[in-house]
C-alpha cells in the first residue's frame, strides 16, 4: 500500500468538503441516532452511529476507542443472512457477515467524515476479502451506512481517494445499507485493553495503534 502520511493528511482536509482475530449473542437493533443523559447535566446528548468492517475487530476496535467523541465501540457482525450468528459460524465465511465495529459517537466532537478518514487509514481497503493473514469475506472492507448522508459522504470520499491514487490499487470497499448488527461474544469486547500482553496484541495490534496515534494526535482523548 503506497501512502505517504503527510500527503494523506493534506488530502483528507481537501476531500471532506461535504460534511484471528461461545455463547449466542443477543440480537441488537441499533438506532442511527441515540440520546443519552450526560452525567453532570440534565440536558440530553445526541449521539450517532457508524458501522464499519475493516478486518479483524480485535485490531480496529482498539483504534477507534482512542478517539475523542467516541462514546462506545462494540465489536460484532453485520451484513449476513444467519440470525444471531456465533463467532465460530462467521469464521466459516458462509454466513455472509463481516466482522464490524459499531461506533457510537458525539458528532459535536467527531464527525462522520473524520471517522471515514480514520476508517480508510486503519486498514488496507484495496485487498478483496483480506486483511494481512486474515482471509475470507468476514474480513472484507465495508461501510454500512445508516442514512443517505452517510452514503453520500462514503461514496464521495471513496471516489476522491481513487481519483487521487492515494493507494496503489483501486479501493474495493463495499458501501451498503445497514440492516442488522449482532454484538460479538463478550470475550471479543475490549479485547486489546484486556489482553494487551498476549503476543497477537503486542506484535499486531500495538504497532497499529502507535502508528494511528501519531497521525491522528489531535483527535485523541
Amino acid at each position: 500500500m503506497k501512502m505517504y502520511l503527510k500527503e494523506f493528511g493534506l488530502l483528507a482536509l481537501s476531500l471532506f468538503t461535504i460534511t484471528a482475530c461461545s455463547n449466542v449473542p443477543k440480537e441488537k437493533e441499533p438506532l442511527s441516532t441515540h440520546s443519552i443523559m450526560s452525567e453532570n447535566t440534565t440536558s440530553a446528548k445526541q449521539l450517532d452511529t457508524a458501522t464499519f468492517g475493516n478486518g479483524c475487530f480485535w485490531c480496529t476496535e482498539a483504534v477507534f476507542q482512542q478517539i475523542k467523541g467516541v462514546e462506545k465501540v462494540i465489536s460484532g457482525y453485520s451484513g449476513g443472512t444467519v440470525l444471531n450468528p456465533t463467532y465460530k459460524q462467521v469464521c466459516t465465511g458462509t454466513t455472509g457477515h463481516a466482522e464490524v465495529l459499531q461506533i457510537i459517537y458525539d458528532p459535536a466532537l467527531v464527525t462522520y467524515s473524520d471517522l471515514l478518514q480514520m476508517f480508510w487509514y486503519s486498514h488496507d481497503p484495496t485487498t478483496l476479502n483480506r486483511q494481512g493473514n486474515d482471509v475470507g469475506t468476514q474480513y472484507r472492507s465495508v461501510v454500512f451506512y445508516h442514512n443517505e448522508q452517510q452514503k453520500k459522504e462514503a461514496e464521495f470520499y471513496k471516489k476522491k481517494l481513487d481519483d487521487a491514487k492515494v493507494f496503489d490499487k483501486p479501493i474495493v470497499t463495499e458501501i451498503t445499507p445497514f440492516d442488522k448488527f449482532y454484538p460479538a461474544e463478550d470475550y471479543h469486547q475490549n479485547y486489546y485493553n484486556e489482553n494487551g500482553s498476549q503476543p497477537y496484541c503486542m506484535y499486531i495490534i500495538r504497532p497499529k495503534i502507535e502508528k494511528f496515534r501519531k497521525i491522528f494526535a489531535d483527535k485523541l482523548k
